[in-house]
């Protein structure tokens, strides 16, 4: 848990100025800010707005995942929409019904956006405006819906961990929810019919709340450009451009995130085949933030005493497309040495090829010599390890791949 508060910590201190906290707490808005790089896509910043209508202190907000104020009313049906926009890294606004801590219902205009790094085009934060809306009865649907607001691509946006209305089961990132995306009239029969049930009526946003919305969303990003204006890492609300060194959905990321291993995704398609992502453990692992792995080929850990040899066999069996395992001597940031029990393979697209412009990567999995049984680990050879988390890596890609044609289609 410690580590995690370190990350959150870092999701804000290595992009803004220190005064950005205070800056967001003179808002008098309603929002939370996320971090999709982080496992669990948790809650980094709760407004005071948000907390007092939640009714949540901040300690039981921060580190948290958005599900927790989902609750027995809440539509699937939004929350399959939102995991659509999610994936698609794109703005939605829509109709939700949340919970309090009381477990009192509490229905809301939901209005999300993405934070996109200027730079490189990666998504860095979401940011979520609630707005509480009055009781009014409406007459279709299933009660939560998007808004008759036509948004652009700086609108807002919505994460895996779908705020106040992501059911657990919902979460999953199961090739089934293409299934329920096609049978969201189905779906939301349901819903309805359970919905009536509880005797909670929709309720349906105005135009003034609406224009709140945007309101809250614009002052927000003004201070979010502003604060990371002075460190040099300036975000904006429209994805500018695409890093050289290439990006990994928002999507991907999150189910990378739950893969408590140390381990590393490179993108062998582009120059000097840069790391595209690092996983929580590798960076604990290694001393180093995740900014200072990100874009870099991985030959950074080695030092005086790396074995060349080593070196020489990863490098063959990459051009082969073949996995290797070696034990070889790395380096943490502090310069510590440590001996890594390294496996990589490579990590083939939907359709089982490691071919040019197609989706493909490999993972490289490192396993500190001595520490084989650590919490989460007993029993497991660092091979059986390694095995496994080439295969959950393997399920996240393909996954990412299938579903990304899907929306295409669509």
């Amino acid at each position: 848990m410690d580590s995690q508060l370190g990350l959150i910590d870092q999701s804000f201190d290595s992009r803004y100025s220190c005064h950005v906290r205070e800056a967001l707490d003179e808002l008098p808005d309603n929002f939370i800010i996320t971090d999709p790089s982080i496992a669990g896509h948790p809650i980094v910043f709760a407004s005071h707005g948000f907390l007092k209508m939640s009714g949540y202190p901040k300690e039981e907000v921060i580190g948290k995942n958005g599900k927790i104020f989902q609750g027995p009313g809440t539509c699937r049906r939004s929350v399959i929409e939102i995991r659509e926009a999610i994936r698609e890294e794109r703005p939605i606004q829509i109709n939700l019904l949340n919970y309090r801590r009381d477990g009192k219902p509490l229905w809301i205009l939901f209005h999300m956006s993405p934070v996109f790094n200027k730079y490189d085009g990666r998504v860095s934060h979401f940011v979520a405006v609630q707005v509480p809306l009055s009781r009014k009865r409406r007459r279709s649907g299933c009660g939560v819906r998007k808004t008759d607001v036509n948004l652009s691509d700086d609108g807002s946006v919505a994460q895996d961990f779908v705020h106040g209305s992501c059911r657990k089961e919902v979460c999953s990132d199961s090739l089934l929810e293409l299934g329920r995306v096609l049978s969201l009239h189905q779906v939301s029969e349901v819903e309805h019919e359970g919905r009536e049930s509880n005797g909670e009526e929709p309720c349906e946003a105005s135009d003034v709340d609406k224009r709140k919305a945007m309101t809250a969303m614009d002052n927000i990003f003004s201070l979010l450009t502003h604060y990371s204006e002075l460190t040099g890492r300036l975000v904006c609300r429209k994805r500018c451009s695409i890093s050289d060194v290439g990006f990994l959905s928002s999507s991907l990321i999150i189910s990378l995130g739950r893969i408590k291993q140390s381990f590393v995704l490179t993108n062998p398609h582009l120059p000097d085949m840069p790391i595209v992502y690092a996983s929580e453990a590798f960076l604990k692992l290694t001393g180093y933030v995740k900014d200072e792995v990100l874009g870099r080929n991985c030959r950074f850990l080695s030092g005086p005493n790396t074995d060349a040899s080593a070196l020489y066999l990863i490098r063959e069996s990459i051009k082969a497309e073949q996995p290797c395992t070696v034990h070889i001597l790395n380096y943490r940031k502090d310069e510590s040495p440590f001996w890594n029990f390294l496996h990589i393979s490579p990590i083939r697209d939907a359709s089982g090829k490691v071919v040019r412009d197609q989706i493909a990567y490999f993972v490289g999995v490192q396993v500190e010599e001595g520490c084989e049984n650590k919490e989460g680990r007993q029993g497991l050879s660092p091979e059986r390890i390694q095995l496994s988390v080439v295969g959950a890596v393997r399920v996240a890609v393909r996954s990412s791949s299938l579903t990304a044609g899907s929306s295409k289609s669509l």
